[in-house]
């Protein structure tokens, strides 16, 4: 009765059968049976006699569909002449051409529903879809994303694979799988020809029968059957998607559309992915050589701005993991920011001169050999123990912090004055005596605040570059780094607030890397000195108290985290999360 109810609902059978009995009289009952079986009757009260061979009995067929079709039965009653018989089957054969139109008219009816529902079923999934697979510009967001919407789905396929093309070696790799023991070699399914078929013409098939599929190399083996579809991009074939199950027969045509129509979405998606990825990649070269130039005018910073961009990112990460700063998470994209502003936050040092970049005493060479000279000519013509006198100079030309005594002896130094024929030449002249009578250090004040310059530098030269729009803050994060929250700091002497949370936290790095590596004018301190200067920063109100506290307890996490970094892929930092090693 199944097929009866679904294309003509019994009631109007019987009203058709009830007017046909009347139309001859009430003589000849009839009946409609499926499959043998006589399942509705009029004017008779038994549904015995009206099969085929029974006598006196006309049957016509109703064919509801392909698949399935019934028999439509006039009985006639004995004594009936062939005047009635030829009544009785111009009848029949009109009730059985009404019957047939109506259940086709229903067949059409269902068709044009089906059709509207399967394109609803369709539009419905894109509008899903789309947004989830379309929200992120890295590949491996996409590639999950489509996965999820293949399960979310409820196909049949128990196994998945994703593979994409390689846009260097133009092979197709695995990006993504389920289902699969880690034990199978799922790299075999891109070597097969059915595969190859897929991807080179670009539609996708069922195949609910693999072993029947000459096609099939049986390379990865426990699959019985698959919808293999192709990822395609306006410009080329982006990878294929390929649900499996280790059964026959279990895939379906409507399975195929609506895959199809995800794959289209994500081959969008890929492509765009692909495309940002390769421009991250342009960029994270272009950054990462801005950064070598500047370290190669130093070697004695060599590494400092990449590593001050690990630890920088390994000590948001570190705050995350403890639930944040005042309630503030660092996301993938803030991690991203961070790591570029450390490897360029040193970029205006381009602009400093050479001579003040990589001083390491309060004289260069050729001015203290002249004030050699100088010295010898004084002694061979006077009462002056020039040896004696230039050995304290060089002394005190290396001296990071000079003692008080050694200072007022160059004083006294630059009151002597050679006698000459025409005139008079000081033993020191007024800028030796300026580097030399420096207090600490060996940059005077010109120089200093040349150095000073950079952070103003550095956002003068990117600011040229287009930056993504998720890197809002870091120019400002590059400017302010040598900030302080006293106001002690440069360019702006900005105090408090006024300075980014992401700015503070470069600061700390940026000095506790700074004092653990040589420098020209010092060697590297331990890491429990560099503890000592931080914390003497934190007390003269220099530092961030809170942020300062945590990166020191946490200090050998951190460190060990900014060597995870070194090895994760910039698009997903966040990821450092997940490094259960540490």
């Amino acid at each position: 009765m199944t097929p009866l109810k679904k294309y003509i609902r019994p009631g109007v059978l019987r009203n058709f059968l009830r007017k046909a009995h009347v139309l001859v009289g009430g003589k000849c009952p009839l009946a409609i049976s499926y499959e043998g079986e006589v399942v509705i009757v009029e004017g008779a009260e038994s549904f015995e006699g009206f099969g085929e061979d029974d006598p006196g009995v006309i049957s016509s067929p109703i064919y509801f569909d392909e698949i399935h079709s019934g028999l439509l039965s006039v009985r006639m009653q004995p004594g009936c002449d062939s005047v009635d018989r030829n009544e009785c089957e111009r009848l029949l054969g009109f009730v059985v051409y009404s019957i047939q139109e109506l259940i086709d008219m229903e067949r059409a009816r269902r068709s044009l529903a089906d059709e509207a529902l399967s394109k609803y079923r369709e539009l419905a999934l894109l509008h899903r879809s789309v947004p989830k697979i379309n929200t992120s510009l890295h590949m491996r967001d996409v590639v999950n994303a489509l996965i999820d919407e293949c399960r979310l789905e409820n196909y049949p396929g128990e196994l998945g694979m994703i593979f994409l093309m390689d846009p260097t070696s133009m092979n197709y790799q695995l990006a993504a799988q389920f289902g699969f023991p880690l034990s199978v070699n799922l790299r075999a399914m891109a070597s097969s020809n059915l595969f190859h078929a897929v991807a080179s013409s670009g539609k996708g098939e069922i195949v609910n029968n693999l072993s029947r599929d000459p096609r099939w190399s049986d390379g990865v083996r426990g699959m019985g059957s698959l919808a293999i579809v192709p990822i395609i991009s306006p410009n080329r074939c982006e990878g294929v998607l390929v649900l499996a199950s280790e059964n026959t027969g279990v895939f379906e045509a409507a399975h195929l559309r609506n895959l199809t129509t995800l794959a289209s979405v994500a081959g969008l998606s890929v492509s765009n992915a692909f495309n940002f990825e390769g421009v991250q990649r342009l960029m994270n070269a272009i950054l990462q050589a801005l950064a070598e130039a500047i370290d190669s005018r130093d070697p004695y910073t060599a590494g400092h701005s990449e590593r001050v961009a690990h630890l920088g990112v390994a000590f948001a990460q570190a705050m995350n993991e403890n639930g944040g700063h005042e309630d503030r998470m660092f996301s993938n994209e803030d991690l991203r920011e961070i790591y570029y502003a450390g490897i360029l936050h040193d970029v205006g040092k381009i602009g400093i001169k050479e001579e003040v970049l990589t001083k390491n005493t309060r004289l260069s060479k050729p001015r203290l050999d002249v004030v050699r000279a100088r010295f010898q000519l004084m002694g061979e013509f006077g009462d002056f123990d020039w040896v004696q006198a230039f050995e304290r100079v060089t002394a005190v030309n290396k001296a990071m912090t000079p003692s008080e005594e050694d200072l007022l002896f160059i004083k006294s130094l630059g009151k002597q004055v050679l006698h000459g024929s025409e005139n008079d030449i000081p033993l020191l002249y007024e800028e030796e005596l300026e580097h030399l009578l420096l207090t600490y250090g060996n940059l005077t004040q010109d120089e200093r605040r040349e150095i000073q310059r950079h952070p103003a530098e550095s956002e003068r030269i990117l600011q040229h570059i287009p930056m993504h729009e998720n890197y809002s803050n870091m120019l400002t994060i590059i400017r302010q780094h040598h900030e302080r929250m006293d106001g002690s700091g440069y360019p702006d002497q900005l105090r408090g607030d006024e300075i980014l949370i992401q700015s503070r936290m470069m600061a700390i790095v940026d000095i506790y890397d700074a004092v653990t590596q040589d420098r020209h004018y010092k060697p590297a301190f331990t890491r429990s000195e560099a503890v000592k200067i931080l914390n003497l920063e934190v007390e003269e109100g220099k530092l961030d108290v809170d942020l300062a506290t945590f990166f020191l307890e946490n200090l050998e996490y951190i460190e060990a985290l900014s060597e995870r970094v070194k090895v994760t892929r910039i698009s997903h930092l966040s990821e450092l999360s997940e490094c259960a090693s540490l």
